[in-house]
């Protein structure tokens, strides 16, 4: 087991240094300079010069990428001199346009994409996943007809969609709920809840169909296998067959999917934060790339294949928990 955690882990931080390597030497690829993307448009080539020299623009490229990956472990100084502004670690860059350091717009912005997505998390892979084996065990019945329809009508909407229709009904119909915004849940517990219900049941809406869906074929399969019948004949709760034999041996995929959709969200939930006007990851990272503003679009692209390659890590070690074949592929 430890051999296999080794194997993967290693795996990953070869994935994010070659993330770090590719993302990096693209902020040279653009045509215009990045000194004059940070500076903006109205920028006077003194302020041009200036920003240059504070980036280290003048140093080769592969110099520049070391101070920058050096900057992320023990923080760094951008510039020299009167105007060096000291990054403490982990050091994302400055971005020029707004006058701050990366890493705080990300610190402001990570804590909403966090609340979204774990929250979301949470109810769509609970009702999923119930919702699947429900199906698989009253098959044929009307409940598992009515779960097809909303496993087949969740899959064919869009987050943009169900979003500002929650909106029109519970917000500015009924008024049953305020104006999706948010708040810290160290300042008003109740009010970041609240704030967050309808992200939250978009989210769920949505990709619980999935789940339902696939948790119903693995179930469905799982329930014709041998071994449970074998455990039926001895006379097992249907509890424990269901839960112990069937729904264990056929959520390994759905692990595996799981671990793909929560570290792509935890990058970033770009449409439901755009749709819901709340400014995590997402909504920053989309609002730097039109703006081309580089260091910020950096930054989020490597914490994103962060939370991805993480996740998998911990899938594959869950993975090799659920079933012990998998260590030795």
């Amino acid at each position: 087991m430890a051999r296999f955690i080794l194997r993967r882990g290693s795996l990953a931080l070869l994935t994010l240094f070659s993330v770090s390597v590719v993302t990096f030497f693209m902020f040279f690829a653009v045509p215009t300079s990045p000194a004059e993307l940070q500076c903006g448009r109205d920028c006077r080539p003194s302020q041009v010069q200036n920003i240059e020299e504070q980036l280290g623009l003048d140093r080769p490229v592969w110099q520049q990428y070391g101070e920058y990956m050096k900057g992320i472990v023990t923080g760094r100084t951008i510039g020299e001199g009167d105007t060096a502004i000291e990054c403490d670690a982990p050091c994302l860059g400055w971005s020029f346009r707004s006058s701050e350091a990366v890493t705080s717009i990300v610190a402001r912005a990570l804590p909403v994409t966090l609340s979204i997505v774990l929250g979301g998390v949470l109810m769509w892979a609970l009702l999923g996943v119930s919702l699947g084996c429900i199906s698989a065990l009253r098959r044929g019945t009307w409940i598992d007809k009515t779960a097809i329809g909303f496993s087949l009508a969740g899959a064919s909407m869009q987050i943009y969609f169900v979003g500002l229709l929650l909106q029109i009904l519970f917000v500015y119909t009924l008024k049953w709920l305020p104006t999706p915004e948010y708040v810290s849940p160290f300042e008003d517990l109740g009010k970041w809840f609240v704030g967050m219900i309808l992200p939250w049941t978009t989210l769920a809406l949505l990709n619980s169909a999935i789940y339902a869906r696939l948790t119903r074929a693995q179930m469905l399969e799982s329930l014709s296998e041998d071994y449970v019948r074998t455990a039926r004949a001895k006379g097992l709760p249907p509890r424990q067959v269901h839960l112990r034999h069937a729904l264990r041996a056929g959520i390994t995929p759905i692990v595996t999917i799981f671990g793909l959709d929560l570290g792509a969200s935890l990058g970033g939930a770009v449409i439901t934060e755009n749709v819901f006007g709340m400014p995590g990851l997402g909504f920053v990272a989309t609002q730097a790339a039109r703006e081309l503003n580089l260091p910020i679009v950096m930054a989020t692209v490597l914490l994103a294949a962060f939370f991805i390659v993480s996740t998998n890590v911990i899938v594959d070690g869950l993975y090799a928990s659920i079933d012990p074949r998998v260590r030795l592929g």
